[in-house]
């Protein structure tokens, strides 16, 4: 079971059917870090974790900025020389999306990770 595709995926079909919120579940600490990326660059709003006791849920307010987001399987390594070719093959146009890299330093945007000059494996993209 992935929680990162299937966090994205009940994200992207919320967005499509113009929802307000959406809850995920399973929680994972990963998917929290690639949520609060996406919240970082303004395509998500507020959202918090809801104990159920078991895995946990995310409940993900949604503000209609996102046109198509998912996980990047397998998890390519990337290193910080390549970035802007993965950018092509994952992002419709320059400066348009992000894609979301888990590196040494933390889970990150590729701008970020440009910026710090580090690779590590891609896990989604969001535009």
């Amino acid at each position: 079971m992935d929680t990162i595709a299937n966090g994205l995926t009940t994200i992207m079909n919320n967005e499509m059917r113009n929802k307000r919120e959406c809850v995920i579940s399973p929680a994972s600490k990963l998917l929290g870090k690639v949520l609060r990326i996406m919240q970082l660059n303004g395509y998500i709003g507020e959202f918090e974790f809801i104990d159920d006791g078991r895995s946990g849920k995310f409940k993900v307010q949604l503000l209609g900025r996102i046109n198509k987001c998912g996980a990047i399987k397998p998890h390519f390594s990337v290193k910080f020389e390549k970035i802007e070719e993965w950018e092509k093959k994952f992002l419709p146009s320059r400066e348009v999306g992000i894609l979301i890299i888990s590196t040494p330093n933390g889970v990150q945007s590729h701008r970020d990770a440009k910026e710090k000059r580090v690779g590590g494996r891609l896990l989604a993209f969001v535009y």
